[in-house]
């Protein structure tokens, strides 16, 4: 899997999803959306619910950070793509990482 940064000083990640390459990005407003999907409030207890996230969830969370990244179209139809669950976790942690760089 390749991972390469779009624009560092934004949090950005590039990832490599469904044979493409896509912006991720961890914004306040995927961080709301996130929040808002998993039922839960707050970083803390964001941080908690991720450890425990169905196929589902994970494709909630891979959305809002590809909607964060400018990827809309995309995340609208993630559901009809080809998206292997291991490059999703893998850049949903990188693009969680990328923000606190």
């Amino acid at each position: 899997m390749r991972f390469r940064m779009v624009n560092g000083a934004r949090g950005e990640v590039g990832a490599v999803l469904a044979g493409a390459e896509r912006r991720l990005c961890l914004t306040l407003g995927a961080l709301a959306e996130m929040e808002t999907v998993l039922g839960v409030a707050g970083p803390g207890a964001l941080a908690e619910r991720m450890k425990t996230l169905s196929a589902r969830d994970l494709a909630a969370v891979l959305a809002a950070l590809l909607r964060g990244g400018g990827e809309t179209a995309f995340a609208a139809r993630l559901a009809q793509e080809p998206v292997d669950p291991h490059a999703a976790a893998e850049a949903v942690a990188r693009a969680f990482a990328a923000s606190v760089a």
